[in-house]
């Protein structure tokens, strides 16, 4: 299996959001054509079998600079590993602070931020194990330093900026659910001509008057149905940024095993383990179990795992 690509937007839309004329069509170009080429990775979640397969990807396209968009860590197994690859990458790289990776911080210190029974909760234990990976590893430290935003600024060219979420939250996703209003404040707020978020792990984009909003995906934990590690590519073609989503396959089996040889999936107790099914079904059951045991006053535990899993998950599992 080969990796594939989607170019999602109109090819004059990345024109537009530098200076609203028309010009050529930038987006069938050859390598020599690509002024700057950006490789985005972001929601890696600890999946060290992904991302080798991504960076490979990145390196066969000979990308110029990395920006790795937050969420490195947690979730997953190899949480050092990938953490320790991306900070030795040969190539340009730079980073912004993820929603995980402040809370391993968090959780590690106990902060009040955090509702204080939720650390004797054996739900949560994956998170427990994940932040003592990375403590024991000298880590921690190391994510906390990350901003919050990243920005290009290339000569004649238009600005890019970059955040988990959004510059203004870690935790607000750009996507379908965003108003259009909200996207052309963010525009005009950050001072981007395109806006490049993640954290909802499904890619896209969306234009409007005031520019670009591209969604780069995941590499790790992908939630669009798609198994398949995702990331952007943004190549600078003729002063127009062209954005590209890239799905590498890899070997689901080799991070699922990880679970096992890690410790994670005994340690983390159920969390763990539906990390582990939203590998196989790239679809977002942690978040849609939280919601199912809130509406239903049910505790997170295995008894209702197993309920959701019989009497619910099948019908958000269809596909569609």
């Amino acid at each position: 299996m080969h990796p594939e690509e989607t170019i999602t937007p109109s090819s004059d839309a990345a024109v537009r959001a530098h200076d609203g004329r028309s010009k050529s069509n930038p987006a069938h170009h050859e390598p020599r054509d690509v002024d700057l080429r950006v490789a985005v990775l972001s929601d890696v979640h600890g999946n060290g079998p992904a991302l080798d397969a991504v960076l490979a990807d990145v390196r066969a396209l000979g990308a110029d600079r990395v920006v790795v968009n937050g969420d490195v860590v947690n979730r997953g197994p190899d949480g050092v590993e990938v953490t320790r690859t991306l900070l030795g990458l040969d190539e340009r790289v730079d980073f912004t602070l993820g929603n995980h990776d402040a809370l391993m911080r968090l959780w590690w210190d106990r902060d009040p931020e955090i509702p204080g029974e939720w650390f004797a909760d054996p739900f949560f234990d994956s998170f427990t194990w994940c932040a003592r990976q990375l403590h024991e590893a000298d880590l921690l430290g190391v994510l906390d330093g990350w901003p919050m935003t990243h920005r290009i600024e290339e000569p004649g060219a238009p600005v890019v900026v970059f955040a988990h979420g959004t510059p203004d939250h870690y935790r607000e996703g750009v996507g379908r659910r965003m108003a259009p209003e909200r996207m052309s404040a963010l525009l005009e707020a950050s001072g981007a001509h395109v806006l490049v978020g993640s954290h909802t792990h499904v890619p896209g984009l969306w234009e409007r008057p005031e520019g670009l909003l591209v969604n780069s995906g995941a590499v790790g934990a992908p939630f669009n149905r798609d198994v398949r590690a995702q990331y952007l590519l943004l190549d600078l073609v003729r002063g127009a940024w062209v954005p590209r989503i890239r799905h590498v396959p890899y070997d689901l089996s080799d991070i699922l095993r990880r679970y096992e040889t890690s410790g994670l999936l005994r340690a983390g107790n159920l969390s763990a383990h539906i990390f582990r099914e939203e590998l196989k079904t790239a679809y977002p059951l942690y978040a849609r179990f939280w919601e199912w045991t809130e509406t239903q006053a049910r505790p997170r535990e295995w008894a209702a795992w197993a309920e959701f899993e019989r009497d619910v998950a099948p019908a958000f599992l269809v596909p569609g």
